[in-house]
């Protein structure tokens, strides 16, 4: 679904991302994990089109999303949910909803169909239609902006950090949510700073240090990795 090939990212003359390739298959759930700085969202912005690639190529169901514009990107089916949540808090949690449907044709035809999903997936959600998104805790606006990218009706979700700021009994709820929507068969894209919890989402997990990709495995190997268990979870 997913396949990028050598990609090399800078800003500037400073050199972000080396020759990085990795590839998503269809109902898949992949891991990206790294330190602070290693280049997860820098990846997911090359991705996105927010940034611009040096070389390489990025391509989603065999076509490349090189130069292209992010909004034309959505439209392919690419939905992405960023660490800074990026609500809108005056509007209601519907308004805040609907709005991830708005501009891509195929979402705009089966928003309440899709708000049905949004609301079997997080029920809080359901319960506070009216309510307006700045409002809510930290929790619940983190379910919201993932509720929101559902909206969208992607083939891939991609999510960047989602349980930063969260309390700990907070983000096992999360990531247990985050298991539902896996069971549909949605590809995800995770790029998360607590290995531990994202190990039990996906399927096969990436490691990047210092713009570079250190380690390729599945999510059982990786748990087993003396690298994984003495760098990130503290064993």
């Amino acid at each position: 679904m997913l396949e990028i090939e050598n990609l090399n990212v800078k800003y500037g003359k400073i050199q972000v991302i080396w020759d990085l390739s990795i590839n998503i298959q269809n109902q898949e759930a992949i891991g990206i994990f790294g330190p602070n700085g290693a280049g997860k969202t820098t990846l997911i912005n090359t991705i996105i089109g927010l940034v611009k690639a040096e070389s390489g190529n990025i391509y989603f169901e065999k076509n490349s999303l090189i130069g292209l514009e992010t909004h034309k990107i959505v439209r392919k089916g690419i939905s992405l949910v960023p660490q800074e949540r990026e609500l809108f808090p005056s509007m209601t949690v519907e308004e805040n909803l609907k709005l991830g449907a708005a501009y891509i044709p195929e979402a705009k035809n089966k928003i309440e169909e899709n708000l049905d999903f949004v609301f079997s997936i997080f029920p809080i959600l359901k319960e506070r239609t009216k309510q307006k998104a700045g409002t809510m805790s930290g929790g619940q606006q983190r379910m919201l902006a993932i509720g929101r990218g559902l909206m969208a009706n992607p083939k891939l979700l991609i999510l960047d950090e989602p349980s930063l700021g969260l309390q700990p009994s907070l983000v096992i709820e999360l990531f247990q949510k985050l298991k539902e929507i896996k069971k549909t068969g949605m590809s995800i894209l995770l790029a998360e700073q607590n290995v531990k919890q994202g190990l039990k989402v996906i399927d096969r997990g990436y490691v990047i240090e210092n713009g570079r990709i250190i380690m390729e495995d599945t999510s059982d190997n990786l748990v087993d990795s003396e690298h994984i268990k003495k760098s990130y979870l503290g064993v």
